[in-house]
């Protein structure tokens, strides 16, 4: 094994082909500056949409009081974490397009891996607990909190968060900046996720992550939404056929949004499947660079996946959430709230009539 021939991590290091080269390092010619003009414009246009929609979403869901509810606080929370990485691992990502060799330094080598591995925790995690809170709303539905339940909501999406940030610890203290033999001058620079030393590194790394970022919770999703199906069947098999409006709203509303979160999970995997699965094959093929077209294809393909992850939420809820759609439109044309507004304005004129009907009565009565 070469030391210069280091699988791609999750976390976007460099992946090394000849001499050190990424898979995408096809030599200054036509070829290297068109895939470099597509994954830059690429990136700079998933920066763009994400940053965009996932700004918007967080500015609706802390501007709307409507939009304050436990399933959007998590929402919310995906939104934060999909921003953090927009920000800083993809630009990051988008300038080895520009260099065969890491030039951003030992902290960022340290850094950027972490805090991608720590969104794509936050993404998976709350994904989950997105999906268990759909359970429990359509399976046990008497389980619920009614009285603090958007507080004790924010100390589970907190505590998300602290567990994808102690799970990424690890990848800042092992990644590093090593010297590697190949290229044009004998020696460059690299960022690397794991020691050289050991064979197994790699493949453990590989297995891991996929184990804990996706399987796992993808595993855990699954049950969720077995019984989720099983009830609604249930329920619209027993239904009587009689039931209360207020009723069938409910349900209606309950199964959209299992729909959305369910749409909202199946973009995650399709988005991180293919990054996972090169990973591994990388991993467990270590003393080997593929340096085969449909490779460095599938290279390039994996990475906008990936990143596009962090865009396509907030195009999700447009498309599927009416009351997203609403509040997304309202911003584009520059308004405010108005509904939450009238809703504050509505219940403050109604509470005075009533404290001056109340006076009047009792002036009458005294008279």
């Amino acid at each position: 094994m070469d030391d210069d021939d280091v699988p791609s991590q999750l976390s976007g290091t460099n992946s090394s082909g000849d001499g050190g080269r990424a898979p995408w390092d096809v030599g200054e010619s036509g070829a290297y500056a068109a895939v470099r003009g597509v994954m830059t414009s690429a990136y700079a246009l998933i920066v763009l949409v994400g940053a965009l929609g996932n700004g918007t979403l967080l500015k609706i869901l802390a501007s709307a009081g409507a939009m304050r509810s436990a399933p959007n606080i998590f929402i919310g929370s995906l939104a934060a974490g999909d921003l953090l990485l927009l920000v800083t691992c993809v630009p990051a990502d988008a300038f080895r397009f520009f260099s065969d060799r890491w030039m951003l330094g030992e902290a960022a080598c340290k850094l950027l891996p972490a805090v991608q591995l720590t969104s794509v925790g936050v993404s998976v995690f709350t994904l989950t607990a997105l999906s268990a809170d759909r359970y429990k709303a359509i399976v046990k539905p008497m389980d619920m909190r009614t009285s603090s339940a958007l507080l004790w909501t924010c100390a589970k999406a907190g505590a998300i968060w602290l567990l994808s940030v102690l799970l990424a610890i690890p990848e800042a203290v092992f990644s590093q900046v090593v010297a590697m033999q190949g290229g044009e001058n004998g020696t460059f620079l690299n960022c690397v996720p794991y020691p050289l030393s050991e064979r197994t590194h790699p493949k453990v790394h590989a297995a891991a992550l996929f184990l804990v970022y996706f399987l796992l919770p993808l595993a855990v999703i699954s049950v969720y939404y077995y019984h989720i199906a099983r009830t609604l069947m249930r329920s619209a098999r027993d239904m009587p056929g009689e039931v209360s409006e207020h009723t069938k709203r409910q349900m209606e509303t309950r199964k959209r949004l299992a729909k959305t979160v369910l749409v909202l999970v199946a973009l995650f995997a399709a988005c991180w499947l293919p990054n996972h699965l090169l990973y591994l094959y990388r991993s467990f093929r270590y003393q080997r660079t593929d340096e085969s077209l449909a490779h460095l294809l599938l290279t390039l393909l994996a990475r906008i996946l990936s990143f596009s992850s962090s865009c396509v939420n907030p195009l999700a809820l447009y498309l599927l959430s009416d009351s997203f759609r609403r509040h997304f439109q309202r911003f584009g044309r520059g308004r405010p709230d108005r509904q939450a507004s009238y809703l504050n304005s509505t219940s403050h004129i109604r509470l005075t009539s009533v404290r001056k009907a109340a006076a009047t009565g009792a002036n009458r009565q005294e008279a």
